[in-house]
């Protein structure tokens, strides 16, 4: 397909309402979600994870959003209002909360399709032409711009972004798409143990990304049936695509990526051990996510915060930080800091160590403390002389929860603390 002009790009993204779904809990997170949505959860020192999505939106052209929450959204719906309540109606631009409010049924959200059903006559206000619907937790940076072109150049009624992934990682985990040489998906498959691979690579499949372009009235027409079928789940990856793909014109977008310099990058943080991971590999010298491009900024709500300071210079008391992301607020004061992410107003003191290590905000690491390869919640006060990470039957014995990989969560509750603190 040739480069369409901006012009052309421009009426797309203008034609186009996106939904993003930000109402899951990531159960797989354990402890982390427990009083949060997993789109609201911290990532990456100074984001959160619905920032990712809302800032695609955003860069891409597209300024009429929804963001649809339900479980625990008292901090997501904070978050959206700080950081994304500035667009004016007037102008054509909003970033609006769709909380579940029973709008069509006396039910909750019941599926991503039934979150998106109950907001029909939402949708139908803004007189889109395109409706895309995004999933609200994942991480990656993307210009919808391709999609929406590639969705409206084949003719489809529905488009589905896919990206290559080892069989491996998706079996269980992702939906997995058939396609043939034009893109047209013959068959879906809701993470199935046994993934179908590519034609010419036994190692990978097509997964589907959880992003979504469709054609505003083939999507209420379907939307309308499913909520007819006594038999359905409401969700788009289980009973919408499938019943779709045989009769109507159903494609994929294959995302290689969107920026010259690097591969597609997608992450999805769904359990303890990714997430971990994907913050890790924010450390390297050329990280696989750059945040650092002014061209496709991720922009978040943060407070006003004095800057990151490092004290005391003694041989046996410096603060240092090493390979590591510190945000505003943070006094490292005479401990030192390898291979780790620290969000803001953490403080680490004398004589601690911590390393391979994320520590959300409001993090207190009090003196003699050594801690490695953990997760630490919001709040956490470690004790003075505290050991994490070094023995893990003692650390599963305090309550600490171990994940397969070896990365210890420490949250409030597990320290005797008042819990609820987002």
């Amino acid at each position: 397909m040739p480069n369409p002009s901006p012009r052309y790009i421009s009426n797309l993204t203008r034609d186009t309402y996106a939904i993003i779904l930000a109402g899951g809990r990531g159960s797989r997170l354990h402890e982390l979600t427990e009083w949060r949505a997993k789109p609201s959860l911290y990532f990456g020192g100074k984001f959160r994870i619905i920032d990712f999505p809302l800032s695609n939106c955003i860069n891409s052209g597209i300024r009429r959003v929804g963001v649809v929450t339900q479980y625990k959204s008292h901090s997501l719906i904070r978050h959206v209002m700080r950081g994304w309540g500035h667009f004016k109606k007037e102008l054509g631009e909003s970033v609006e909360i769709l909380p579940a409010s029973q709008r069509y049924s006396e039910n909750w959200y019941q599926g991503t399709a039934d979150a998106v059903f109950q907001n029909m006559d939402i949708i139908r206000h803004e007189l889109p032409k395109y409706v895309m619907i995004l999933s609200g937790d994942h991480v990656y940076r993307m210009d919808y711009a391709g999609i929406l072109a590639a969705h409206a150049e084949s003719g489809a009624d529905m488009t589905v972004s896919c990206l290559e992934v080892p069989v491996a990682e998706a079996a269980g985990a992702f939906g997995v798409v058939q396609v043939d040489e034009t893109q047209r998906i013959l068959g879906f498959e809701e993470k199935p143990e046994v993934p179908k691979h590519l034609p010419d690579n036994p190692e990978s499949c097509l997964a589907s990304m959880g992003n979504y372009v469709f054609n505003t009235e083939f999507l209420f027409e379907q939307l309308k049936k499913d909520a007819m079928n006594e038999n359905s789940e409401r969700d788009f990856g289980k009973d919408i695509i499938p019943s779709i793909i045989q009769d109507h014109n159903v494609f994929a977008y294959p995302f290689c990526g969107d920026f010259n310099d690097q591969k597609a990058y997608w992450r999805d943080v769904g359990t303890l051990d990714s997430f971990w991971q994907a913050n890790m590999e924010l450390l390297s010298p050329t990280p696989p996510l750059n945040l650092y491009d002014a061209k496709w900024p991720i922009w978040t709500y943060q407070e006003q915060l004095p800057p990151a300071k490092f004290v005391f210079d003694d041989d046996d008391r410096r603060g240092m930080t090493l390979d590591s992301i510190v945000s505003g607020g943070c006094i490292i004061s005479g401990a030192t800091v390898r291979r780790s992410v620290l969000f803001n107003e953490v403080r680490v003191c004398s004589y601690s160590e911590v390393e391979g290590s994320v520590i959300l905000p409001d993090v207190v690491i009090q003196r003699h403390c050594k801690i490695k390869n953990a997760i630490l919640d919001r709040g956490c006060i470690i004790p003075e002389g505290t050991v994490i990470g070094y023995d893990h039957v003692h650390d599963r014995k305090r309550g600490f929860r171990v994940s397969e990989k070896g990365v210890v969560l420490v949250t409030r509750d597990m320290l005797g603390l008042p819990v609820g603190y987002e």
